[in-house]
């Protein structure tokens, strides 16, 4: 494992319990509440098995796995796995889950019909290689859902610390970075969404174009779609 997953894994393991704490708030009520809406709009639970590829404590696994989706997670961190194992079984669902690395992933090309892949990408040391893994292993045609952290997120400050030329286990990207970095590699943008801190109303939101809508947004949904070379 490189030094940079190493830390990132021990880092992940530390919050791992705030986390935890937090997540059910963040995805019923919070700023995750849109996310598996917005998959489902994109992937249809008949269409084959789906990643959650940074899957956490394996709240959106497993929800979807409740959704009637043949659904299993992998995750950096030995025990946002760990948390994951204790939900599915509480919840008394068989999702697998594993400890692994976005960037080398342990499954066959084109295994899977849809991958939801959450404020995962910004914390590899390369975008680009993470993104081309999970096309690898999309089907012809599957769809990644990816989250990228807006300007406005907090979660942004794990990357401060390069000002002073200090390691992090960050590469911050502007959303519109991480959709033209997926339209060079492979990857069709079937639709978006932002996410917004309070603040940003709708109708406020609906007078702005798409690149003023990323720009205050806390996070911005990409529906990719994978295409053939």
């Amino acid at each position: 494992m490189s030094q940079w997953n190493t830390e990132a894994a021990e880092q992940w393991d530390r919050f791992a319990a705030d986390w935890h704490a937090n997540s059910d708030n963040m995805w019923e009520r919070g700023s995750r509440r849109t996310i598996l809406p917005f998959f489902q709009r994109y992937v249809s639970a008949d269409t084959g098995p789906v990643l959650d590829a940074g899957c956490g404590d394996g709240f959106a696994s497993c929800k979807l796995a409740s959704f009637g989706y043949a659904a299993e997670g992998i995750d950096i961190a030995g025990e946002m796995i760990r948390l994951a194992h204790d939900r599915a079984k509480k919840d008394g669902l068989s999702v697998p889950f594993q400890t692994g690395d976005i960037s080398r992933l342990p499954f066959a090309d084109e295994t899977f019909a849809g991958i939801l892949s959450i404020n995962v990408v910004e914390f590899t040391p390369s975008p680009r290689k993470a993104i081309l893994e999970l096309r690898r292993v999309l089907m012809p045609g599957g769809t990644l859902v990816l989250g990228i952290l807006g300007p406005t997120a907090g979660p942004r400050a794990h990357s401060y610390r390069r000002l002073y030329e200090e390691d992090t286990i960050q590469n911050t990207m502007m959303p519109w970075e991480a959709k033209k970095l997926a339209a060079e590699n492979g990857l069709r943008l079937l639709g978006e969404e932002p996410v917004y801190k309070e603040g940003v109303t709708p109708d406020i939101a609906g007078r702005l174009s798409v690149e003023l809508r990323e720009a205050v947004s806390f996070l911005t949904l990409f529906a990719l779609q994978k295409v053939e070379a």
